[in-house]
């Protein structure tokens, strides 16, 4: 069934009064619905004197007879802004047509920063028009013909005391979120996209093991997971099925045979401690475990359940043989509609829950984080129409199945989108990681700055000619690291983040467009930010101290709202309360968002200090101690900032430091004078040192919050 071409989302939101209309973006298909939107009134186009339009677009604009011009160097903007406002008279719109921009995909704004900040400044009642295009970032199975060409929400006005690029920003962006989640396709099921993407890709993608140098084609993983799902069916009732696997084959068909048996996978992590894993099992409710023998015997402090309970997929699959020569030559011979029917893949769908990941526990127990359908299939979307990656391109997955992007951008992406998968089961083996690589032309690599260390002194440089992209997440990109980095093997690392509840990117850096002839380059990377927003999301502020909202350019706690945000924690409502709000998630970061809409992460709220009144950010006091110490950021981690209660003003911080002498009053005070010449505040100076023998990270790479500040206590 065919869609229309256009939606339009909220037209009560029209104003009847004058305004001007800025959509983040416009195409020439694209005028003609909001001359129709407007029909009855005076419209106006108001275009920049430098801006390139395409040629369709600007022979419309001069055949309409009624257009305004202005500059965005204009020294005197609430001037010009005067003479704009004869055209609101009546109810007239003065509708800012945007010029040719190369920008990178899927992004709700197109126009650049000092265009929007003149058009702010004329002191004009503000009307913005999110513009999403589904046809240009749907998902490579859909069929591109069923889907709306572009859906139109009206988002919030804003009035001209209020006119801000930040502003504009926000509810451009909560317009574009209510445009992105109106796609129909965020109902289905990601069981049934990844037959498709499985069907689509077939004989053309594989997955390539880098533990055994075995490989699978894309028919050959539809038939073995589709046979080990009526296996994994009789083998349990429970909803939830554990999976304990590190990435390869065997944790790619596991985790789609859970699905297509109409069940939930639950991966669990494997490096945690004995009493956070049971704290998972025991929240999952679950009662069957995949793994294999290699690798029970490989992590034996795994608190292993009684053998009853363990699936051993590599003795399984043997059995099943027959069974899957029978299916391999069914599931290509069936469309997918119809494999689908068979299998029963439809029945959890939309907001169903699709997988179940546990946090990190960095602060505290293991929180179990609900994924549903939609969360996954949003995100899965969101990421790949940021990317666009050509075809042909080869993914290394490597990062953990427990950890969110291990599980959403190296498992569930690669399928539903036709990249070529090569695993390795550890981030750590340097060496071996650089030989696949290069023996796969690996383009793109995911990883985080932690792990990226470990390549900086022993990978010879060719090995990593053939990529094109990496991005690091779970923890703070050094830009010292990202330099050397760079210098070193040609290509930067971009930093981008996300969090588990979110499925799990927000945000990500990309390379830079190149210049195209008649078109401003906008950025698509910058660096110390985490990047812009991925399509879909909108972003709040609110000040740490009252809760109550603020520009998204001051210093804030963030919050989300979006597709991928979760609906909430397993079976802990009241954990749920403290971080939803009327579908807007609090992430626990505190940042801003500059001019261009590149997120600034400043730290975890939870990392920092209130002394005296002041907030102080535990990262910005480690970078510098790092500077003034002339600790080198390619290394490991050397020392953490913890805060500690203090009488007189509340908290205090103290250091841990692995290079810490004997005589740690007087390094405290050398350390505090360093710190003084560099600027900082004395309030932000350690109280006290600590020296132990290293600082307690998680798997990930992340910075073991709890374990720190346990250290701290029993020394404090």
């Amino acid at each position: 069934m065919s869609s229309p071409s256009v939606q339009i989302l909220h037209k009560e939101r029209l104003p009847t009064s004058g305004c001007l209309v800025i959509p983040g973006r416009l195409d020439f298909g694209h005028l003609s619905t909001l001359e129709k939107l407007c029909a009855g009134r005076k419209i106006t186009w108001l275009i920049e004197e430098s801006a390139h339009h395409e040629p369709a677009l600007r022979s419309h604009l001069e055949k309409s007879g009624s257009g305004a011009m202005f500059s965005a160097t204009d020294t005197a903007p609430a001037a010009a802004g005067h003479q704009l406002q004869t055209y609101l008279a009546n109810s007239g719109v003065l509708i800012f047509v945007p010029g040719r921009a190369t920008v990178q995909n899927a992004t709700a704004n197109h126009i650049p920063a000092a265009s929007l900040k003149a058009l702010c400044a004329f002191g004009l009642p503000i009307l913005p028009i999110a513009i999403d295009c589904p046809r240009e970032s749907s998902f490579c199975t859909d069929r591109k013909a069923s889907l709306p060409s572009a859906v139109l929400c009206i988002g919030k006005s804003i009035a001209p005391e209020n006119a801000s690029i930040a502003a504009y920003q926000q509810a451009l962006l909560e317009a574009n979120e209510e445009a992105y989640s109106s796609r129909t396709r965020l109902t289905k099921s990601l069981a049934m996209a990844l037959l498709e993407g499985l069907k689509k890709h077939g004989s053309k993608k594989r997955i390539l093991d880098g533990a055994d140098d075995s490989a699978l084609t894309y028919y050959q993983i539809l038939a073995i997971a589709i046979v080990f799902s009526k296996f994994i069916r009789e083998e349990t009732d429970k909803t939830r099925v554990a999976i304990v696997l590190p990435p390869g084959k065997a944790g790619l068909i596991a985790n789609l045979a859970v699905l297509f048996a109409g069940k939930v996978p639950v991966n669990l992590n494997f490096t945690a401690g004995h009493e956070a894993i049971k704290s998972c099992i025991r929240q999952a409710d679950v009662d069957s475990f995949i793994t294999a023998d290699p690798f029970v015997r490989k992590v034996s402090s795994f608190p292993w359940p009684p053998n009853r309970d363990l699936i051993f997929i590599e003795r399984v699959l043997p059995t099943l043989k027959g069974k899957i020569a029978t299916w391999s030559v069914i599931s290509r011979l069936l469309p997918a509609a119809v494999l689908g029917i068979m299998l029963g893949l439809n029945k959890r769908r939309g907001e169903d829950e699709a997988t179940l990941l546990f946090t990190s526990g960095s602060s505290g127990e293991p929180k179990g984080v609900v994924l549903s359908h939609r969360n996954v299939l949003s995100n899965v979307c969101q990421f790949a129409s940021r990317l666009h990656l050509p075809n042909g391109s080869t993914i290394l997955g490597c990062l953990p199945l427990f950890h969110s992007f291990g599980c959403t951008v190296t498992l569930w992406f690669p399928v539903i989108e036709g990249i070529n998968l090569v695993t390795y089961p550890s981030p750590l083996e340097t060496k071996r990681l650089a030989e696949l690589i290069a023996l796969h032309q690996i383009n793109i690599f995911l990883s985080t700055p932690t792990f990226l260390r470990g390549y900086m002194k022993r990978i010879d440089p060719a090995q990593f000619a053939s990529l094109k992209l990496i991005v690091t997440g779970a923890e703070k990109l050094p830009q010292s690291l990202a330099t050397a980095f760079a210098e070193k093997f040609g290509v930067r690392p971009q930093e981008g983040y996300g969090l588990t509840e979110t499925s799990p990117a927000t945000n990500v850096n990309l390379p830079d467009p190149a210049p195209q002839p008649d078109s401003v380059a906008l950025p698509s990377s910058r660096h110390g930010s985490v990047g812009q927003l991925l399509p879909g999301l909108a972003i709040k502020i609110t000040d740490p101290g009252t809760d109550l909202e603020i520009p998204l350019n001051q210093q804030g706690i963030i919050w989300f709202k979006g597709a991928n945000v979760f609906k909430g924690y397993l079976g802990a409502p009241k954990k749920t309360a403290e971080v939803l709000s009327d579908g807007w998630f609090r992430t626990g970061d505190v940042g801003r968002l500059d001019d261009d809409g590149f997120l600034y992460i400043e730290g975890r709220i939870s990392r920092f200090s209130k002394i005296a009144g002041e907030m102080v950010p535990h990262e910005t006091v480690e970078a510098t101690i790092n500077k003034v110490l002339g600790l080198d950021a390619e290394s490991e981690r050397r020392i953490a900032v913890v805060g500690i209660p203090d009488e007189q003003k509340g908290e205090a911080i103290l250091l841990l430091s692995t290079i810490a002498g004997p005589a740690l009053e007087q390094e405290c005070i050398d350390l505090r004078y360093k710190l003084l010449d560099e600027g900082l505040s004395s309030l932000w100076c350690p109280k006290k040192i600590v020296a132990v023998r290293e600082i307690p990270v998680l798997a990930s790479g992340k910075l073991d919050i709890k374990a720190c500040e346990s250290l701290a206590k029993k020394e404090a």
